[in-house]
């Protein structure tokens, strides 16, 4: 192995030094400290992923959607001649309703799309045998003279199924789940690894209750090297993915971090 220059023999020594807590202040202070430490706790909960957890190229349908606030709908009558009138963009409200205009309002979060098609059918329908005409007659939605029909409703805009992506990376956040992303498209959609970042210290932690959820290890140099989808799993609403920095020590000894 080639000679440490000399001004790294310098960092080194001081790096070690700190590290081991010399000097007089009582207190070790890193030349460059970890931004994002894996940590005592994660390294414990670490635990190898099921055979049957959808990964690529595995991959499996996620659970019916469950509309929640913030995702946008789509509500109109099918039949063109239908005399019913609905203010057809609905975004879900943070109270769980969507705003049917004259129909009243109609609580959706929680609810499948099919669901609420046919809660906001039912809600028409009543309310329009509640109107009378002009002679006093309860209007009958099947009369061909006052058709309902079916009513439509599609989900155009899926706000609240996300995922997140903290730590070495380009442009941490927070991203809407399409359904089909896997470890991989999440790094790329967050810009990519940075320069600091571990390549042996990625996680996927899917929570699963109150407490600490399933947290899996990523083996990011064989998704991308060797094409190995072992741990290239598929990502699930609500999963976060924890990229950890190099430490300072092979920062400074310019270990290769994709090895």
């Amino acid at each position: 192995m080639a000679c440490l220059s000399s001004t790294r023999c310098l960092l080194l020594a001081g790096a070690i030094a700190n590290l081991a807590g010399c000097g007089g202040t009582g207190g070790s202070v890193s030349l460059s400290p970890e931004r994002f430490p894996l940590g005592e706790v994660a390294e414990a909960n670490v635990q190898c992923g099921p055979a049957d957890l959808p990964r690529e190229p595995a991959k499996a349908w996620l659970e019916r959607y469950i509309v929640e606030p913030g995702d946008g709908l789509l509500v109109m009558p099918v039949e063109l001649d239908s005399k019913v009138r609905i203010p057809a963009d609905q975004t879900v409200l943070p109270d769980g309703t969507i705003d049917l205009g004259k129909y009243g309002r109609l609580v959706a979060a929680g609810k499948t799309v099919p669901e609420i098609e046919l809660d906001v059918l039912t809600l028409v329908t009543k309310k329009e045998r509640e109107g009378k005409d002009k002679d006093g007659k309860i209007k009958d939605p099947a009369d061909k003279d006052d058709p309902i029909g079916s009513i439509d409703v599609r989900l155009v805009n899926r706000q609240s199924k996300v995922f997140y992506v903290f730590g070495e990376v380009t442009t941490p956040g927070r991203f809407q789940l399409t359904g089909n992303e896997c470890v991989l498209d999440a790094i790329l959609l967050a810009g990519g690894l940075t320069d600091r970042s571990s390549w042996q210290n990625i996680l996927l932690v899917r929570p699963t209750g109150d407490g600490p959820g399933m947290v899996l290890k990523v083996n990011y140099g064989d998704i991308v090297r060797v094409g190995a989808g072992m741990t290239n799993y598929q990502i699930q609403p609500g999963d976060r993915i924890y990229v950890a920095s190099r430490s300072t020590l092979d920062m400074l000894l310019n270990c290769d971090r994709f090895r």
